[in-house]
């Protein structure tokens, strides 16, 4: 047997280095190619979705928006040309799940820091009490980059809109009281092509999740991988 081995010993390492080779291959042909859905308004949670657009299957974009933000700048949709963001729902006073979501959102600033091509947006649903002086003193207490993050205020129609229309990621209020708003824990992904393209439980920072709700982690991911995707189209 020893003899065999021997005498056969190259035409084995070969063999073996080729077994290798192509069960790698057959592996990595195999291993499902990661994809990130891409969100219309009849694929999220009815409660989330303005009555309006719930019907729409295919081609939702964000709309045209224009704020203002911690510095009284006005902010627009040509301020995020061209990046992928996190858009967000949130006010200054809220102390229950506010102060987790803007801890975990300043994690996904520090990743991508130097990246230009990734922004974070968080709209306030309370602009009434979250004026530009309030803003700017919430984004200098939890270190908010100017250049990175946008805190907005403004009309509340408008917000309430944007809300339910675009971003699908925040439930109706009170009936009573018209544009009434119960922001969630969602973080919203946004491509550089203005679509939707996850939530995430801007609660959660690395722990299980319920189906269809990833945690800030795996949001990261997904940034990076979406990079990497445009990157190569």
């Amino acid at each position: 047997m020893k003899s065999f081995l021997h005498k056969y010993r190259k035409f084995i390492g070969i063999w073996l280095v080729f077994s290798i080779i192509v069960i790698s291959l057959f592996y990595t042909a195999l291993k499902p190619k990661k994809t990130l859905p891409i969100y219309n308004p009849s694929d999220v949670n009815p409660e989330l979705v303005d009555t309006t657009v719930q019907y729409i299957a295919n081609k939702h974009h964000i709309a045209d928006f224009s704020f203002t933000n911690q510095n009284g700048k006005t902010i627009t949709q040509k301020d995020y040309e061209g990046t992928i963001y996190v858009a967000d729902f949130f006010f200054t006073t809220c102390k229950s799940i506010c102060p987790k979501m803007t801890t975990n959102l300043v994690d996904v600033q520090k990743a991508f820091l130097n990246n230009p091509k990734v922004k974070l947006l968080s709209f306030s649903v309370m602009p009434d009490i979250d004026s530009v002086s309030v803003l700017k003193d919430y984004a200098d207490l939890n270190g908010v980059v100017d250049s990175k993050w946008n805190l907005v205020t403004g009309d509340k129609k408008a917000i309430y809109t944007m809300a339910r229309k675009s971003y699908l990621a925040v439930k109706q209020g009170k009936p009573e009281e018209q544009y009434d708003m119960v922001h969630t824990e969602n973080f919203v992904l946004v491509d550089s092509k203005k679509r939707v393209r996850g939530f995430y439980d801007g609660t959660n920072l690395d722990g299980p999740t319920e189906p269809g709700i990833k945690n800030v982690k795996q949001l990261i991911e997904d940034i990076n991988w979406l990079l990497e995707e445009e990157k190569n189209q």
